[in-house]
């Protein structure tokens, strides 16, 4: 077990060295950037230099006019020591920005997978034991619908009919308006009542694939010999069902548990911006748009590292769930 999680973490180590290469090359090559913006400001200034001459002073400053492969050199120099550099759209540290929305965003993704697996998994399990009856049609149907529904339109319908119609929760934002003279459970009470239809919303949408995704492989399980055997030797339904099919279920969802790592972190961009949550998905996106290269770097950095540490883990699962499968 050790060489082969050394072994994957070199393998990983690689991986990520052409990934960063590949994003900083993407983000060198984007047609507008800050720079150009912030040049074209300055220069419109009275008695400004020329937006030509902003430029070269920009580019000298920020090392863009490096050619690509030692640019990319510089900056990986600099986030192997922890300096990450300061955000040009928001003008503060990398690091200080992101510990400021990623709390929200992982609230979010933690609770609605919690949820998720919480829903989906016994209503897999129940229509997979019920197969084409009617309890069967209509969870698929409900699965199906969770699945085929946009989630623009889906949280749009949410916040017209929870917040518009019946007036139950706020339209946007995280906090009310007299935030600032509630005290502290009242704030944190505050701030749950505001995340209670985006975190619906991420539940809703994820729930159906994940909940098909059981059902079929629990179908696949209950059809096998051993479970045939099983129920021939008088062992209950219930026994047969989720202590001997449930257990071997378990083996392809480790997959899905382990690849939702980097959701956790990665934030909900359409769920963010249509209720004006201040997560991680929807500052990503600003800085995207203004050309932030070092927040953009370090996010999109962030996330292969989890990518590749969710892949890991689920093999590691692997081991532990199916005794069949030998990491080493």
């Amino acid at each position: 077990m050790r060489t082969y999680i050394v072994k994957r973490i070199l393998i990983s180590i690689v991986i990520l060295f052409f990934v960063t290469l590949i994003i900083y090359t993407l983000m060198r090559c984007l047609p507008g950037s800050y720079v150009e913006t912030m040049a074209m400001q300055l220069a419109t200034a009275p008695g400004s230099k020329p937006y030509e001459e902003w430029i070269a002073q920009l580019n000298a400053a920020y090392g863009l006019d490096l050619p690509i492969m030692q640019g990319y050199f510089q900056w990986l120099g600099e986030f192997l020591r922890g300096n990450f550099g300061d955000s040009w759209k928001f003008t503060v540290p990398v690091i200080t920005q992101f510990k400021k929305v990623i709390g929200v965003s992982f609230i979010m993704g933690a609770i609605s997978l919690v949820l998720e697996l919480v829903i989906a998994i016994p209503l897999g399990i129940i229509a997979a034991t019920k197969q084409y009856s009617k309890t069967d049609y209509a969870i698929s149907a409900a699965a199906l619908a969770g699945i085929s529904l946009p989630t623009f339109f889906f949280a749009t319908l949410l916040k017209l009919i929870f917040a518009v119609k019946l007036g139950w929760f706020d339209t946007h934002g995280l906090v009310g308006r007299n935030f600032a003279q509630l005290t502290t459970s009242g704030q944190i009470l505050d701030m749950a009542h505001h995340l209670v239809l985006p975190i619906v919303t991420l539940t809703v949408i994820s729930v159906g694939s994940l909940m098909r995704y059981t059902r079929t492989n629990m179908l696949e399980v209950l059809n096998a010999d051993y479970i045939r055997t099983a129920r021939a030797k008088g062992v209950s339904e219930h026994k047969v069902i989720y202590q001997h099919a449930f257990r071997n279920t378990l083996i392809p969802l480790v997959t899905i548990v382990g690849g939702s790592l980097p959701g956790l972190f990665s934030g909900a961009l359409i769920t963010e911006t249509i209720f004006s949550i201040p997560g991680i998905g929807f500052t990503s996106y600003q800085a995207m748009t203004a050309g932030d290269i070092p927040f953009t770097m370090f996010y999109l950095t962030f996330i292969a590292i989890l990518t590749l540490a969710g892949n890991l883990l689920s093999d590691i699962l692997y081991g532990v769930v199916d005794p069949r499968v030998r990491l080493a």
